[in-house]
């Protein structure tokens, strides 16, 4: 529950702060080949693994 709450403050930040900076992301996101969003996909759940794993880690958990 924690986690899916964070998430949405930090989307709710970008889209309160810089909604016409998300329609820019947006634009270059679908003109960028499949290939390339699963790639930047990939990398950012190996990202969010590692980044868990090591607050687990220091932690003690």
């Amino acid at each position: 529950m924690l986690a899916l709450g964070l998430v949405l403050i930090f989307e709710g930040l970008v889209f309160a702060l810089a909604p016409r900076r998300i329609e820019d992301l947006l634009r270059a996101l679908t003109a960028m080949p499949v290939e390339a969003r699963r790639m930047i996909g990939f990398l950012a759940l190996v990202l969010g693994v590692l980044l868990i794993s090591l607050s687990r880690a220091s932690l003690g958990s």
